[in-house]
């Protein structure tokens, strides 16, 4: 059984899954789509065509669902995709995507820290944890357990590789690898993200792959495309490997250094 705040304004045709907690002036708006298990503290908007998986937290003065902030937004029904298990915290905001082509997406098990802002047709993956007053622009991709720190500006259309470690304070305007450290602004790539990689269980053999195929692209002299070739034609490739080289053959903002 759902419990609802009497102050909450739930409006017809929203959908709510089983065991809800909806707490006091949270408003739902009509075509919003919650499954079962989540928590909405107080004062909670979510609004437009959102749809919110199963077990989400979503502490007061969060705002989902919003339109784009972007004046090419013609006012379609565009959508934004929450996964599960998701810890959003105050005053985040997450727009809608600016067009039905592709929706602003939030994967599963992240934790979202207070002031962040994700813009239209982010996307982001799973077991992220983005630090207070992160601001993303549109279309930007986190992957995978990559961590934002504090204060950080991404520019519009940036990929963060899976397992980054960004540090607080930083700015990005280009694209950081996977596995990768760094901070600052203009950034600065400094080295593999190690002690993240061994938190996270990964093998001392695996970490060794990983910083044979960092050292190519960011400790030989070689440009991009020859470290690229001899990458490519490296045998017995290890799946860390294989991800890094792919991320580098899509970087299309380019590779922060």
């Amino acid at each position: 059984m759902n419990q609802i705040h009497p102050t909450a304004i739930i409006h017809e045709g929203a959908t709510l899954g089983e065991n809800c907690i909806i707490g006091p002036y949270c408003q739902i708006g009509k075509d919003v789509v919650l499954g079962k298990d989540n928590v909405l503290a107080s004062n909670v908007i979510i609004d437009g065509h959102t749809m919110l998986g199963d077990g989400n937290k979503i502490s007061p003065y969060a705002v989902l669902g919003t339109d784009p902030q972007d004046l090419k937004f013609k006012d379609e029904p565009t959508r934004l995709r929450i996964g599960n298990h998701n810890t959003i915290r105050e005053f985040v905001t997450i727009n809608r995507s600016n067009q039905m082509e592709e929706d602003t997406v939030v994967g599963n098990n992240n934790l979202i820290m207070e002031y962040v802002h994700i813009a239209h047709n982010c996307q982001i993956g799973n077991f992220c944890v983005i630090a207070n007053v992160v601001q993303f622009a549109g279309h930007v991709h986190v992957h995978d357990y990559a961590i934002i720190g504090g204060i950080t500006a991404v520019h519009q259309f940036v990929h963060v590789g899976t397992h980054a470690f960004v540090g607080g304070a930083s700015a990005l305007k280009k694209d950081i690898v996977p596995y990768s450290r760094g901070q600052g602004n203009p950034y600065k790539t400094v080295g593999l993200n190690s002690v993240g990689l061994m938190r996270k269980g990964f093998s001392s053999e695996t970490v060794a792959a990983i910083k044979e195929i960092y050292n190519l692209f960011y400790r030989s002299k070689l440009n991009i495309s020859q470290a690229l070739a001899k990458a490519e034609s490296m045998d017995n490739l290890s799946p860390e490997q294989l991800i890094f080289i792919n991320f580098v053959k899509t970087a299309d903002r380019g590779l922060s250094t």
